[in-house]
């Protein structure tokens, strides 16, 4: 394995290779802090032109989007209070209010070093015990995934902020908002009210925008006219310190591996990882009422797990030509196209394209964070900008990054009516992030307990009887009880 690895990094860092990762990595950062252009269309949009590259080559580029993708969805979380991709939903809690104490060079830092811890885990993971990983994700039916979506879900009261209760109304309304469209066991239209566009349901990435992008740019409209209040980020200071890094190593670590783990089970994707690592976080932090007002592992904890996502995703992927994510289906596509064909018969028959993959996923994590480090003061001058300037970019962004998805102007009056909801919750201090959270994981919460009642013929004895459903319900329950007491001790 040693001299393979060797023998990848030497292919990596070929003249051949290096310069397109790099491209890769500095091309995905973009497209991630872009509000819209997810990892995926990223992917997705320059698939083609590899399509005449040599194998190798090929998928260090794809590669190397994904992981900048990831990591560049925070930039824009953190500073303009707009993810650029879904991944980066729970950076907005903490990123943001530290960006508005004029800590955004702090925040920025930590955010591409956790990135990078939660990269570089992943990939030892998925070198070292990709194949134990990737049977466990295989005992994964409909009962696991429901559980694992309830376990998501439990997360709401803990990233309610001050009252619960209103999180909790957020949560119902985002879980109401997940049930229009086609349902998914009989394909019936429920609340489409004739209109073709809903038929897919409500578009998460519209969504996403308008509840904290716009919203956000709509509140600070009224402020527009004022004098500015200028925040600086005082680069001496303002940098995360080694102390503070070495302090939060361990959640970084831990949330890697959540994150890995999480990347690993078909289906489960970076969203989903982030949420989950922010409210584990939270639950063992000794700071756990910081969070939510700029807190450090508020940060580092959801980037290392999404991050953690991009090797997970990659381990079912290869060893048993099961697509992790909706980014890695598009790299099976790619692995396809190349004449491989992934699974165990890949590591024997193509060792030198797979420790070659491994080496510059390596190396890509680096570049990630070289970028995202060097990258600081250039992301900062953001935040200096007057408000007349910005906001007009932000709200273009908006309307470009809602109609890139699907080409629709539908998906923009979308963002528009969420923009406006999200205003009226800011006004009432309702928070937004239980409405995301349950539009990402009602659907995947409700089809999979209509098909595991299916599978028991209309029992629900699968609670109870299947060992993973039963840890990640008990996980659940924890959650809640320790979101509870929070609430009593506060």
């Amino acid at each position: 394995m040693v001299a393979l690895l060797l023998n990848g990094l030497h292919t990596t860092f070929s003249l051949a290779i290096f310069p397109f990762l790099v491209l890769g990595v500095a091309g995905g950062i973009v497209i991630g802090a872009l509000p819209g252009l997810t990892a995926t269309m990223g992917v997705a949009v320059l698939l083609p032109l590899t399509f005449g590259m040599e194998s190798t080559r090929a998928l260090v580029v794809l590669a190397g989007i994904y992981i900048g993708a990831i990591y560049g969805g925070s930039i824009s979380a953190i500073l303009l209070k707009t993810p650029g991709t879904p991944a980066a939903a729970a950076t907005v809690l903490d990123g943001y209010e530290l960006a508005r104490k004029g800590e955004a060079a702090k925040a920025l830092s930590i955010s591409a070093i956790a990135s990078f811890v939660g990269g570089i885990v992943s990939t030892v993971m998925l070198i070292t015990i990709s194949p134990i990983l990737a049977n466990f994700a295989l005992r994964f039916g409909a009962p696991e995934y429901f559980a694992l979506a309830v376990f998501g879900l439990s997360i709401i009261a803990s990233i309610s902020g001050k009252s619960p209760v209103k999180g909790l109304l957020a949560g119902m309304f985002g879980l109401l908002i997940s049930t229009v469209g086609l349902d998914p066991v009989t394909s019936f239209p429920r609340f489409t009210f004739g209109e073709i566009n809903l038929y897919n349901g409500l578009a998460i990435i519209p969504v996403l925008i308008g509840l904290f992008a716009l919203a956000e740019a709509f509140v600070q409209m009224e402020k527009i006219f004022e004098p500015a209040r200028t925040v600086e980020t005082d680069f001496k200071r303002g940098m995360v310190s080694l102390k503070e890094t070495i302090s939060l190593l361990p959640v970084m670590i831990k949330s890697a591996f959540i994150g890995t783990f999480i990347g690993s089970i078909p289906g489960a994707g970076a969203d989903i990882a982030a949420f989950v690592c922010y409210n584990e976080a939270r639950r063992t932090s000794k700071k756990s009422k910081e969070f939510g007002t700029g807190c450090l592992e508020g940060i580092a904890a959801p980037e290392a797990g999404n991050n953690g996502v991009t090797g997970g995703a990659m381990v079912p992927l290869l060893t048993l030509g099961v697509p992790g994510d909706a980014v890695t289906a598009i790299l099976l596509g790619a692995l396809v196209i190349q004449g491989l064909q992934p699974g165990p018969l890949l590591f024997a028959k193509s060792p030198d394209i797979v420790y070659g993959l491994f080496s510059s996923l390596f190396v890509g994590n680096i570049l990630m964070l070289v970028f995202g480090l060097l990258g600081v003061r250039l992301f900062c001058r953001v935040v200096e900008l007057p408000k007349r300037i910005i906001i007009p970019v932000i709200v273009t962004l908006s309307m470009v990054g809602a109609y890139s998805m699907n080409n629709s102007l539908f998906d923009v009056w979308v963002c528009i009516a969420f923009g406006g909801i999200g205003y009226i919750m800011q006004k009432v201090e309702m928070p937004s992030s239980p409405i995301i959270l349950a539009v990402i994981l009602g659907p995947m919460a409700e089809s999979n307990l209509r098909r595991a009642v299916l599978m028991y013929e209309g029992g629900y004895s699968f609670l109870w009887t299947r060992p993973i459903t039963v840890v990640f319900l008990a996980l659940a329950l924890l959650s809640l009880y320790s979101s509870y007491k929070r609430a009593h001790a506060a």
